[in-house]
């Protein structure tokens, strides 16, 4: 049996998902819209650190990141307007689904402890949020550089718009989430 990616999954779902989620047009099929790969650097001024993030991320997505920067000063953070203060990065198309082939199959199974993705991660509309603690779980970064280590959010954006559709089709796209505890 060959490996299929989550282009093809993203493609083909309806004949699947059909049944469980009681669909009775192919429309109603949720499908993969973006991917948002978002960190924060806040209150680092050190410009080299600054741009290590920025290439390490553009490594990880295969995208530049655009920098975020503050509508407006606030003292007691220390932050004028205009201050840069994170990226963020939206992927779509195959890239989105490269991504996401990479983060399922090779990213997570490399995390430390790793004993699946919490269900409680699904918001209202549908999205599903993780964050990575390490952003050296994925192989394009050096592991060399250990002590310039961060964290960053990825958002997978869905068409869905409930709880129980958007798990049921992260299952299907192999996302590795944790196994419903039954209550006694």
């Amino acid at each position: 049996m060959t490996h299929k990616t989550v282009y093809e999954l993203n493609k083909n779902s309806y004949s699947t998902l059909k049944a469980p989620l009681g669909l009775k047009n192919a429309m109603q099929t949720p499908r993969l819209l973006k991917v948002v790969v978002s960190n924060g650097f806040g209150s680092v001024r050190d410009k080299k650190k600054i741009e290590l993030i920025a290439d390490r991320l553009a490594k990880i997505t295969g995208q530049k990141p655009a920098t975020r920067v503050t509508k407006k000063a606030i003292a007691t953070f220390k932050t004028r307007q205009g201050d840069a203060v994170g990226y963020q990065i939206t992927l779509r198309g195959k890239r989105m689904c490269e991504f996401l082939d990479r983060l399922i199959n090779v990213a997570l199974p490399r995390t430390k402890d790793f004993r699946g993705l919490s269900r409680t991660s699904v918001d209202a509309m549908g999205n599903y949020t993780l964050g990575i603690k390490e952003h050296t779980i994925f192989p394009e970064t050096a592991d060399e550089d250990l002590k310039d280590v961060f964290g960053f959010a990825i958002t997978i954006v869905t068409t869905s718009n409930d709880k129980k559709n958007t798990l049921a089709f992260l299952e299907y796209l192999g996302m590795p989430l944790k196994r419903e505890e039954v209550k006694k």
